[in-house]
């Protein structure tokens, strides 16, 4: 309802939205300038991701690497790169969850 019964001013809902969306890319362009790490293996294996979740760069410490067990060095790059991009998935919840719900709700595309 708008409050005492008038019509809404469309001009102020333009710029409303248009401010928003100025918000919103201003915010993914600052997710996608940002890094954020995830590690497994005690650091053993560091992974560095974008807040948008591009990985970046990948950094394994000489003793992970076992020439006779590559599936554990493996998995511990999987983990590490995991690590990073639950990071960087709360790195977007804090820099765009608040715009999402000057939205009214989620944005596609988005957990949340």
């Amino acid at each position: 309802m708008i409050p005492g019964g008038g019509q809404p001013n469309m001009q102020q809902l333009l710029q409303q939205a248009q401010k928003m969306q100025q918000d919103l890319a201003r915010a993914q362009e600052e997710l996608a300038r940002t890094e954020v790490d995830g590690q497994s293996g005690g650091g053993l294996v560091k992974a560095t991701v974008t807040g948008a979740g591009e990985l970046r760069g990948l950094v394994i410490d000489p003793k992970a690497v076992d020439p006779e067990d590559t599936e554990t060095l493996a998995d511990l790059i999987v983990a590490a790169v995991q690590a990073a991009n639950e990071n960087a998935q709360a790195l977007q919840q804090q820099k765009l969850g608040p715009l999402a719900q000057g939205l009214g709700g989620g944005l596609p595309g988005l957990p949340f």
